[in-house]
């Protein structure tokens, strides 16, 4: 087997995302790596898929008991071999695990950074071959990153225990270049390919509110959301306690978790909210490192956190399947004189560190709440914010947080989209390409000497916009880009290119303007979409059965299937095997295991709701029609136009795109046509049977 071949059967996914195909293959090729991919990226598959392939086991060291759990539930549920080594076993669970790894029966075992320098895990590691050690939240090795533990020491000496040396593979979702270099060095990668796959997460809508009063804007969002669930976060057991008991009384169904809890509460709790009994979790940040669930549709911060690495960590348990989600900030003066005391006190309290350290990690500490404030109080993009803190290049618009959807007004582009394309025509015309600063230069009729001296103060379109300030020019390209009417490679220098779109918009005169109404909602027009197929009756029964096989199986409701796999299976329609397998994370082992419960339902649903029948490939289905007028009576939209006929050179870049192992969603989002049409023509066309 290779690794598309272990990602479909075992994972249930038709392509690797961002970055995970490359930090598999390094893997495979016996190579250390650190992969620093935002919370939801798939940081996991970069190392269960390599994990399957290669001979022997893999240690992965895990923070968190839950985090373990979740992870190991996951895999036995999609047929791997997998088991954690923590103190919640019992001493016979504890010694049936070692006995069994003893056998070799595990491909992946977890374990907790303490318990590394136990005499039985260092015996186990000599007596069976250890292909791989995998830290996980990779970041806790780093005194200087936002969650240092210094269990997460003992991981050097124990490798170094070892009788021979196993490729070592790190990841965490946040760190700073200083961090990232504690990793390398601390750990002892060698030579390691390293990745970072980017920290946006489009599906997130960022929002930070000043609210007067922190709890009646709370109790407002949170009536927005109805039946979702979320979390709370807030700084202080006291806030969690208030907090929680304030929701209780006013009818939601909310419950706790913080460090004063009772291991035994923390963890009823914990269970309340992962089963779903508990809709809401209003939390510390104790709460959430080891939490899987992929359903959580908002977070909500009812205090400032003390710097971004913790406030992108929190904010990125949301949408972690990928369906939008939205993150919200309340701020307020307080959160910041709180902050400063805490971190005072944090400094006095640590004893780990001489204390010329604790003077650096107090100053290094103040600058990030420095940091976390201007965040807070930035009238500019948030998402913009948040990527250039971690080094990474943003639009100053990016449409989706509460400063672009609220702080901006429509604008009329139009003649100003005419005059960058026309020089990115004309630099082009040339023979040259060059990126976005080249192109504002001659836009605004610069004198520098380069540009001179290629003759590009000779063009039709040098200083044509020359009253037009650069930083307005540069955001007007990037919306160009984001709307394919311009193109640019993605890289460290994007060098600018026309689209197929772009002389169409030129020739035909169209009209655009840059940004959203002001009184566009959070989630918008996506969001309702989105919510188009999870408000049908089949979504509902799906979700009633996914719950009941949960139930029967003692697992979370997620382990079986994500709100996104229901979903996916609404788009689709399977009702045998091979088009159970084409939804997303229906994986062999789960395809044998829940085709004919889920198949059979959906079957006899159709049975009962004859227009639901998917339509023949050309023709609009029952459901497409019902999305047009969705659309149409709730966001104002025009009706779905019939789907286009495919063009020869589409069905070739189709193929070539499947072949290439992209997901049957993936590729319906580069053609703009729906999982269905996708669906139908590979199998019209004898790719898929």
């Amino acid at each position: 087997m290779n690794k598309f071949d272990i990602l479909k059967e075992y994972f249930g996914h038709s392509g690797f995302r961002s970055g995970q195909a490359e930090m598999i293959d390094n893997i495979l090729a016996g190579r250390d790596v650190l992969g620093i991919m935002p919370t939801g990226a798939g940081k996991s598959i970069c190392y269960q898929v390599p994990a399957m392939l290669l001979d022997g086991m893999t240690i992965v060291v895990s923070p968190l008991i839950s985090l373990m759990k979740d992870q190991v539930s996951a895999l036995i549920s999609a047929g791997v071999s997998a088991a954690c080594i923590n103190s919640s076993l019992t001493q016979e669970e504890y010694s049936d695990t070692v006995s069994r790894a003893f056998r070799n029966g595990f491909k992946i075992i977890y374990v907790a950074p303490e318990r590394l320098d136990s005499p039985e895990l260092l015996r186990l590691a000599s007596a069976v071959h250890i292909s791989m050690v995998t830290v996980d939240e990779a970041h806790c090795v780093s005194q200087w990153g936002q969650d240092f533990r210094p269990s997460y020491l003992h991981i050097t000496s124990f490798i170094e225990k070892l009788p021979y040396r196993p490729i070592i593979s790190a990841f965490t979702a946040t760190a700073t270049d200083d961090v990232k270099e504690d990793i390398i060095r601390i750990l002892g990668l060698r030579e390691p390919f390293s990745l970072t796959t980017g920290f946006d997460r489009k599906n997130l809508y960022f929002s930070v509110l000043h609210p007067a009063s922190k709890y009646t804007a709370l109790r407002e969002l949170l009536e927005k959301y109805k039946d979702k669930c979320g979390i709370v976060y807030c700084l202080s057991r006291k806030n969690v306690e208030e907090v929680c008991e304030r929701l209780n009384s006013d009818g939601f169904t909310a419950t706790r978790y913080h460090a004063g809890l009772s291991d035994a509460e923390r963890h009823r709790n914990q269970e309340d909210f992962i089963y779903d009994r508990k809709r809401i979790m209003v939390a510390t940040n104790a709460f959430g490192m080891g939490i899987d669930k992929s359903d959580v549709s908002f977070v909500i911060h009812y205090n400032m956190p003390k710097n971004i690495e913790s406030y992108y960590q929190e904010a990125g348990r949301a949408g972690r399947d990928g369906e939008p989600a939205e993150c919200i900030l309340l701020y307020s003066g307080n959160d910041v004189r709180t902050n400063n005391f805490m971190i005072e006190k944090s400094r006095e309290e640590n004893n780990d560190l001489s204390d010329e350290q604790k003077d650096i990690m107090l100053e290094r500490d103040k600058q990030r709440l420095k940091e976390m404030t201007f965040y807070s109080t930035t009238s500019g993009c948030l998402r913009e914010f948040i990527l250039n803190y971690f080094g990474e290049k943003a639009p100053n618009y990016c449409g989706n947080c509460s400063s672009c959807v609220n702080g901006f007004e429509k604008i009329d582009i139009t003649t100003d989209a005419q005059k960058i394309i026309s020089c990115v025509y004309r630099v082009k015309q040339k023979g040259r390409d060059y990126g976005k600063g080249m192109i504002v230069d001659i836009l605004r009729g610069n004198k520098n000497e380069r540009l001179l001296s290629l003759g590009f103060d000779k063009l039709s379109t040098y200083g044509i916009m020359s009253d037009v300030s650069p930083k307005r020019i540069r955001s007007e390209l990037d919306f160009l880009i984001s709307r394919d009417l311009l193109a640019a490679t993605d890289d460290d220098y994007p060098i600018v290119s026309l689209t197929s779109g772009s002389a169409g918009f030129l020739r035909e005169k169209r009209s655009i303007s840059m940004n959203l109404p002001k009184e566009q909602t959070p989630q918008g027009k996506k969001r309702a979409e989105d919510r188009f197929y999870a408000d049908s009756p089949l979504f509902a029964e799906l979700k009633a059965l996914r719950s009941k096989l949960a139930s029967d199986e003692h697992v979370p409701a997620y382990i079986i299937f994500s709100d996104a796999a229901l979903r996916d299976m609404c788009r689709i329609l399977p009702t045998d095997r091979s088009s159970f397998l084409t939804v997303s994370g229906v994986g062999k082992t789960k395809a044998d295991k829940y085709c004919e419960d889920f198949c059979g339902l959906i079957a006899d649903f159709i049975s009962k709701h004859p227009d639901e029948e998917k339509a023949p490939e050309g023709e609009v289905s029952y459901l497409e029609k019902q999305l047009a007028s969705f659309r149409e009576h709730t966001v104002g939209t025009k009706k779905l136009p019939a789907p286009k006929p495919w063009t020869d050179s589409e069905v070739q870049q189709l193929k070539k795109e499947f072949s290439h192992g992209q997901s049957i969603s993936e590729i319906a989002k580069i053609h703009k046509r729906t999982n269905g049409a996708i669906t139908s023509k590979l199998k019209n066309l004898g790719i898929l049977a």
